[in-house]
């Protein structure tokens, strides 16, 4: 859900740290609390500024097949209210105190968060608090964020063009994995939900033993620990079993291709390859491979599609790594007159470049460059440095990963990114879609 409100100033995004500086050390505390709520804290006096965060270990593929879509329904619905907040208060708590909320959900987690005044950190803790433990699942809640949904669905996938790539690619690259359906899930399979299944999949998820509560910003640890407590170390521990596929994907078997036609005007190309988990070393190689292929404007797909070919509108290569296993999607628009049988070629010479030649000393540096610069960036905020501890806990349970993962990036080689290239940039491995005018027969198979 994107729940965007205007902030009580830019400051309440920034701090010390700038997209211009080397990574600095994240100093933080964490603990868990008799109920198994992990907490992690880290202090920063800079700005006045605090963000309050909560995620839960919760995202699409925890779902059960024949009702798919409810961990982000839930995303939703838990902004209804509870027993202390009156229905479409929530928001109006955070707004009124000069900051913002937000939210989202993966297919691995489902994410909460409330950025702040610091003098008003207790305002989120109370918030989150109350979304754990007296959320009301009520019959007019669900039935009004189901058409919150489905109009969300339309805007995002039906009538957005090239909107249903992901849905598309997902039931075509995993055959048994949860993984295979996107986080909107079906609109029939909520539809046909009873408000008890909504009931049970809130007390077997949102429990503080399936939560990790992070805060970063400007606060005292003592008096943060003392009102952690107190919201949250009276909520009980989750007394239901936390459902964790356990699937092992079989290999794809083959190329996959399919023809998509949509209200579209260019025809465009979708390459999927499996690709392994993140956080294994292959997945930091991909990272990188990825920012050769389309890391701005002189990356190699830009460059050779849309600016000396000028076959493409826009291309991009997009590394979609999840807890249990990834994908590495390349994906090119074509240009008035081109075809996308045509297209594709195109791409896949962009590709077998990287399968057989290293990359240059130049651009290796360039692409180190370019991912540190990410990596600082996307903890160069109050909100980013929460999420990050946050995410490293939860996937990897080690979240000194914020202040060690760029080393992993750092020992990548040449030859890791041509290895991992040789390894999954083959047709067996891949599913390719064609998106074609409604109406048109261009990219038949």
């Amino acid at each position: 859900m994107k729940k965007w409100f205007l902030l009580f100033s830019a400051g309440l995004l920034i701090s010390a740290a700038t997209t211009a500086q080397q990574a600095r050390k994240i100093n933080f505390e964490k603990y868990t609390l008799p109920n198994g709520l992990k907490v992690i804290l880290h202090q920063d006096n800079s700005a006045p500024v605090v963000a309050v965060t909560a995620l839960y270990h919760v995202g699409s593929k925890n779902e059960d097949s024949a009702r798919t879509g409810f961990a982000h329904f839930f995303e939703h619905l838990l902004f209804e209210g509870t027993q202390n907040i009156k229905r479409g208060e929530f928001d109006k708590y955070v707004t009124n105190a000069g900051g913002g909320l937000n939210a989202n959900t993966s297919q691995d987690r489902t994410f909460y968060y409330e950025l702040l005044p610091s003098n008003q950190m207790k305002l989120g803790l109370w918030l989150e608090s109350e979304r754990m433990m007296h959320a009301k699942i009520e019959q007019v809640g669900v039935n009004t964020q189901r058409e919150v949904v489905k109009e969300e669905k339309r805007q995002r996938q039906d009538n957005q063009p090239y909107g249903s790539i992901i849905n598309e690619i997902l039931i075509r690259a995993y055959k048994v994995h949860p993984y295979r359906w996107a986080p909107i899930g079906s609109m029939d399979h909520l539809n046909a939900a009873k408000l008890e299944e909504f009931i049970d999949f809130y007390k077997t998820f949102y429990v503080p033993n399936n939560c990790v509560l992070s805060i970063a910003g400007d606060f005292n640890i003592a008096d943060a620990k003392k009102q952690v407590e107190e919201y949250f170390g009276p909520i009980p521990k989750g007394t239901k079993p936390i459902p964790r596929p356990n699937v092992t994907e079989p290999p794809l078997g083959g190329e996959v291709r399919g023809v998509i036609p949509d209200n579209i005007q260019l025809p465009a190309v979708i390459q999927a390859y499996r690709a392994p988990k993140q956080g294994s070393d292959e997945y930091y190689a991909f990272r990188m491979l990825s920012t050769i292929l389309s890391g701005g404007a002189s990356s190699r797909m830009n460059k050779t599609l849309v600016d000396q070919k000028q076959m493409a509108l826009q291309s991009a290569s997009v590394p979609f790594f999840n807890e249990d296993a990834g994908l590495f999607i390349n994906f090119a628009i074509a240009n008035m007159g081109v075809k996308p049988e045509d297209l594709e070629k195109a791409i896949d010479s962009v590709v077998a470049v990287l399968k057989t030649t290293p990359v240059t000393d130049r651009e290796f540096q360039k692409v180190k460059n370019q991912v540190e610069t990410n990596f600082v960036s996307s903890n160069a905020t109050m909100a980013g440095i929460a999420e990050s501890l946050a995410n490293y806990e939860v996937y990897f349970g080690d979240a000194n990963l914020i202040n060690t993962e760029l080393a992993r990036f750092q020992k990548v080689t040449k030859e890791d990114i041509l290895n991992v290239a040789k390894k999954y940039l083959n047709k067996d491995n891949r599913v390719v879609l064609y998106y074609i005018a409604k109406g048109k027969k261009d990219g038949a198979m």
